[in-house]
């Protein structure tokens, strides 16, 4: 990555076996810090290639998830291909792989296997369930931990059907799991000179996710609540146009929400119109609990003082004293004033796709300017560059690719 000598993880080589959105963007993320990652498809590609997408040329979930990378496409069940395989491990600081267990044995890159020829290398495994247990060779995917965990159950309406929360959301987690279980082992690596299985999965993920959940108290019944929203007045409420999300959990926020002291004289006159400035120091709403169980009082009156204005009205009416936001969509992202004070979003380069906007930059590290990041590669995009850089002659490439080896 160029400029990248500038991030803490400069000189770090990442070899990326894995395939969909965990182990990727994980990988990914150690390259937003610097790291050289070199992304190892098999013949059928990265399964994420063939999702389905509006864009023609590729998948916009197989190029968010895998930006700054290099890509070398390679038959590993051909011996030529292991070989070329063991060649760049040789190279490599970091090996990441979601191979389910017992098949990076079979494979001859086992943990053990590596560390006898590797003892340095960091070795990551993302698997569904774990690496033990009576499901450990079951296929995990985002949705079925989400449902396996109770984050559907809790996502849904109160007595109503679970839900799935959108958007692979126990995947990014594990993705940040990922890199930063692999920046420890890397850290330790520098103090000791050895390298260190890391294991990361999606069921540890959705939990992980539900930390605050999962505490369950000694002579509690198993049905106490658990879920996690404040409920009533904090939460998205309909404006005149559009929706607002409010939040009003501590004291003060409650207060201003009702008072709005120092604002426009229309808000204190509309809040007064809804009866809201009595409620600030009213003692049965004077705690989130309480609120929520007050919630058939305070919403209604808050939604007709909400009804006066649209959503992004009331966005800068609150401004910075009540935490709120209008409901936008993904595309407002793209050219939002914050968003671009903050240089998330850049622009890439694709051999297929020509020119395109992605996000950019996940951490901000301070002390130099951010490398500029390119653009996910295309299949088997950097092979024959990535075997020259490991001492292959062109010769040796060609063989390679006539054997069907290298594509």
């Amino acid at each position: 990555m160029p400029d990248a000598a500038a991030l803490p993880l400069a000189g770090v080589r990442v070899l990326d076996l894995s395939a969909y959105i965990a182990g990727p963007y994980g990988c990914t993320l150690l390259a937003d810090m610097g790291a050289e990652v070199i992304k190892v498809e098999p013949p059928a590609g990265d399964n994420l290639r063939k999702y389905p997408s509006t864009l023609a040329a590729e998948s916009r979930a197989f190029l968010g998830v895998n930006r700054s990378k290099r890509g070398i496409a390679l038959d590993l069940k051909q011996k030529d291909g292991l070989d070329v395989l063991l060649t760049l491990i040789d190279g490599a600081d970091v090996l990441v792989h979601n191979f389910r267990p017992g098949v990076p044995e079979r494979l001859g890159i086992g943990y053990e296997q590596l560390r006898a020829r590797r003892p340095g290398l960091v070795y990551c495994a993302v698997t569904g369930y774990g690496d033990s247990g009576p499901m450990k060779d079951n296929a995990g995917y985002d949705q079925v931990l989400q449902t396996f965990t109770g984050i559907c159950a809790l996502q849904g309406p109160a007595e109503g059907p679970p839900a799935i929360v959108y958007g692979s959301v126990v995947d990014y987690y594990a993705a940040s799991l990922l890199a930063s279980g692999v920046s420890a082992a890397l850290f330790e690596r520098a103090r000791t000179g050895q390298g260190r299985y890391v294991g990361v999965s999606l069921l540890r993920s959705a939990l992980a996710m539900q930390s605050a959940r999962m505490v369950w108290a000694d002579g509690e019944p198993r049905e106490v609540g658990r879920d996690m929203r404040s409920g009533g007045v904090t939460g998205i409420h309909p404006a005149k146009e559009g929706y607002l999300y409010l939040s009003a959990n501590t004291p003060h926020f409650w207060r201003t929400l009702c008072e709005r002291a120092g604002l426009p004289e229309l808000w204190r006159t509309l809040c007064e119109r809804a009866g809201l400035p009595e409620l600030a120091n009213d003692e049965r709403y004077d705690s989130v609990r309480k609120r929520a169980e007050h919630a058939a009082v305070l919403v209604p009156r808050l939604r007709a003082a909400l009804a006066q204005r649209s959503a992004l009205e009331w966005e800068q009416v609150f401004g910075a004293d009540v935490p709120c936001a209008a409901a936008r969509t993904v595309e407002d992202m793209f050219a939002h004033p914050q968003v671009r004070a903050e240089n998330m979003v850049a622009s890439f380069e694709h051999p297929a796709l020509g020119s395109y906007r992605g996000f950019a930059e996940a951490v901000r590290f301070g002390g130099a300017p951010a490398p500029q990041p390119f653009g996910a590669p295309a299949f088997g995009q950097h092979s024959a560059e990535v075997l020259a850089a490991h001492g292959y002659t062109p010769d040796q490439i060609e063989r390679l690719r006539a054997l069907g080896v290298l594509l």
